[in-house]
């Protein structure tokens, strides 16, 4: 019965995984449609004045908002991941073994 529940909870880890991966992914698709499409009526009707940085303030802060999305969704696993704690413990067990405690 144990390992069934077990099942379940690794299911439903994945899963909301899962979930929090494909919101990253359309929050990135809308991301991109929509600044190309805001690039593009600004050069259409801008006359040259495209290179002013007020046409890119939404690219630029809503960016930033995709960032930190990316980075709520993927960074822990980048920096902290499972072969890091690993690392980590390894380590700690070696120092405490060359310790020698009296």
């Amino acid at each position: 019965m144990e390992n069934n529940l077990q099942q379940d909870e690794r299911y439903f880890v994945a899963q909301r995984r899962v979930k929090s991966i494909r919101g990253f992914y359309v929050h990135l698709f809308f991301y991109v449609v929509i600044n190309a499409f805001i690039s593009v009526q600004i050069y259409m009707y801008n006359d040259g004045d495209f290179w002013q940085y007020q046409n890119f303030t939404t690219a630029f802060f809503w960016g930033i908002g995709l960032l930190a999305h990316g980075v709520g969704v993927f960074g822990s696993s980048l920096i902290f991941g499972k072969e890091w704690e690993e690392r980590k413990i390894q380590e700690l067990m070696n120092k405490d073994k060359n310790q020698k405690w009296e």
